[in-house]
């Protein structure tokens, strides 16, 4: 673990996590953790938000209370594609590359596919005759004139955004400043996205698509911030950021695409947490290996931890390829939500289109009328209609039955448990598909699955874990401590931090190390300068430098720590050989430098709950399909450390229910995880 920052009992903080469904609270203060939901309201995030900070009783102690929040917006506009309008500047000759991109097609032997609609419409790219060559050296000058076309462009069109993408602008970024400073001249309320600022990277595809998804979706997020930093004044205001860290909410808007996995990047961080304090238990010095499974109302994400995140320059949102640095992670459409449905040829489909928050499933009474994976827990008795975020909000089993029971007619069930047996089939579906996400993060990877704890969060995750589990032959099961609010909690330990990079491509070896020295060195002035203006002390800012490396003559590069040549490439060719099984003799060639500066983490310590020898005690008792017998229901509010509870048996919190199948055995450990394991490992 890293310096802690500052004393527990001094901290407030409020993380707020905006999802599809729900939007969920952790505040921290004075030691304690208070937790919260409410559904929330997409078309305009901000309301959920104060609804629950009053709902939470903070409204008149705003002052000094620091707000973290992993927003949706730019997520969603990028799904949605609703972006502002945006005028696109490149070189001559290179408008159409947003739209060529790499000549990947979705289906490969389809000789007549859809026709994909370019990211910018061709009026709205803008070319300039400068150009810069592979060694940075100048070839063909800016022109005035061309500046004074581009105003002309700008005052026909009134674009909201500019995005700049100038070759090579990585080795010399002279004409994309040149533009910069005459646009914010002549039109000073225009959003500008420069490449040489968002990706100093080679490749000018995919740093030409963060810097116009930048500039996309960036008024956007700019516009909602200032909203909601109005609304919660005096409190402070930071965002989670992709890569696991914070930024703050007067800087985020200009790093908006940096945001695009804001949420998600929460619960890895939060996951991250209770994982080193496993580790440091006196039986298990080692940091366990995570394979993490995010389950909320809308989706299931899925990620695995090694030591620490594990991040990505490769990732995809929609049908755009992001660049930035972002936890590296598999997202599907399953989740709480998720619509079930029997296709034209009579099979059940389950996902990926959402009932979402409005109107929800038909469970929730708001008008909801198709059957989804909530309705099924209903049904199946795993859920109960009267005790729904803590007794909050009530659900209608009679609807949920009501339209499973319209599957069932459509799968010519007739039997007398055929709305039960549909039920049970929805859940087998979605199983299945997130199973299938999960090999894709580990065994896909040449991970085995069986050394990796199963780490259950978001609000529906615990319900499915254990089936999960079985399916990928995994004995060890974690469900953290308000593991329904998990991504939340996530803001509350996550730490300010930037992450920074530049591409040098050189072959590495003792020629290159005074080169990559001055490059660490301005990356890291960079992101000090930027830290100091948030407010964080010098003595608390950590460096973390790193290189993206590969095998000279490969496309794609694995990224290793860096802390001197020898042991780079040491780091590099075990980590080959992990990844792909092999290792090489050839030169390796450097491809970025990259460096993460951030805060040491503030302190924040979870209550420990009271060890007992005396056996849990059951609430009621519940039916549930498929178990003979009257099921026990435990609050897990009441449960202490050290107890032991043998499945089947429900376990409900104000957030979520835990279903503990049979032949798996659960732990309560000191500060309330509940450690699951499948009997048959004893």
């Amino acid at each position: 673990m890293q310096t802690d920052r500052s004393e527990a009992q001094d901290i407030r903080i409020l993380g707020v996590d905006t999802g599809g469904t729900f939007t969920d609270f952790v505040c921290y203060q004075q030691g304690q953790l208070k937790i919260h939901k409410v559904l929330s309201t997409p078309q305009a995030p901000e309301q959920a938000i104060i609804q629950g900070i009053m709902e939470l009783g903070l409204e008149q102690s705003l002052d000094g209370l620091s707000i973290v929040h992993g927003s949706t917006v730019a997520t969603n506009a990028v799904l949605e594609k609703k972006g502002v309008k945006t005028l696109y500047i490149t070189n001559t000759g290179l408008a159409d590359v947003l739209t060529i991109g790499r000549q990947a097609r979705k289906e490969l032997y389809n000789l007549t596919p859809e026709p994909i609609t370019p990211p910018v419409a061709g009026e709205l790219c803008f070319e300039v005759n400068c150009r810069v060559d592979a060694h940075g050296q100048v070839l063909q000058t800016l022109d005035d004139r061309e500046l004074t076309e581009l105003k002309s462009v700008i005052e026909q069109h009134q674009p909201q955004a500019v995005a700049i993408n100038l070759l090579f602008s990585f080795l010399d970024a002279q004409d994309e400043l040149r533009i910069e400073q005459y646009l914010k001249v002549h039109f000073p309320e225009l959003f500008i996205s420069r490449s040489s600022a968002v990706l100093p990277e080679y490749k000018e595809y995919e740093r030409g698509m963060a810097t116009w998804l930048n500039a996309w979706v960036g008024p956007l997020v700019q516009g909602y911030l200032k909203r909601l930093e109005t609304q919660v004044q005096p409190a402070s205001l930071t965002v989670m950021q992709s890569s696991g860290g914070t930024i703050a909410a007067s800087m985020a808007a200009r790093h908006a695409v940096r945001m695009l996995l804001s949420g998600p990047a929460g619960g890895l961080a939060g996951a991250r947490f209770i994982a080193d304090s496993i580790s440091n238990d006196t039986d298990n010095k080692s940091f366990p290996g995570l394979l993490t499974f995010d389950m909320g109302g809308t989706s299931t994400d899925v990620a695995l931890v090694e030591e620490d995140l594990q991040l990505t320059s490769e990732g995809h949102i929609g049908d755009y390829p992001v660049a930035v640095p972002m936890v590296d992670m598999h997202t599907i459409g399953a989740g709480g939500g998720s619509i079930a449905r029997v296709d034209d040829g009579g099979v059940l489909q389950v996902g990926p289109e959402s009932a979402g928050a409005s109107p929800g499933p038909a469970c929730y009474a708001k008008g909801g009328t198709l059957a989804t994976v909530t309705d099924a827990n209903l049904v199946l008795g795993r859920l109960s209609a009267d005790d729904f975020l803590g007794g909050s909000m009530s659900l209608d089993e009679q609807a949920s039955r009501q339209v499973i029971e319209q599957l069932a007619v459509q799968l010519g069930w007739t039997a007398n448990d055929a709305i039960e047996q549909t039920a049970l089939g929805i859940l087998q579906v979605a199983n299945e598909h997130m199973s299938r996400a999960l090999r894709v993060m580990s065994i896909a990877r040449g991970v085995d699955p069986e050394s990796l704890i199963l780490v259950s969060f978001g609000g529906a995750g615990a319900l499915h874990v254990c089936a999960l589990a079985e399916n990928l032959q995994m004995t060890q099961v974690l469900v953290p401590v308000h593991a329904g609010v998990l991504s939340a909690f996530g803001m509350v330990v996550a730490t300010r931090s930037r992450d920074l990079s530049h591409t040098l491509n050189a072959v590495l070896d003792s020629s290159q190390l005074s080169i990559i020295d001055k490059q660490l060195q301005l990356l890291q002035q960079k992101g000090i300068q930027e830290l100091l203006a948030e407010g964080i002390e010098p003595a608390q800012i950590i460096i973390q430098p790193s290189m993206d490396l590969r095998y000279l003559g490969q496309s794609y590069t694995l990224n290793v720590p860096w802390d001197n040549l020898t042991q780079a490439l040491e780091a590099f060719h075990q980590l080959h050989q992990k990844r792909y099984g092999h290792q090489h003799q050839q030169a390796i060639e450097l491809v970025n430098v990259r460096v993460k500066v951030s805060a040491s983490p503030v302190v924040v310590k979870l209550p420990e709950r009271p060890v007992v020898s005396t056996p849990a005690v059951s609430i009621a008792q519940r039916s549930v399909y498929g178990i003979k017998e009257a099921v026990p229901v435990y609050q897990r509010d009441e449960l202490y450390a050290g107890q032991r509870i043998s499945g089947p048996a429900l376990i409900v919190e104000q957030v979520s229910t835990t279903w503990l199948a049979p032949q798996w055995q659960c732990k309560v450990d000191n500060i309330g995880n509940l450690r699951l394991i499948f009997k048959q490992s004893f």
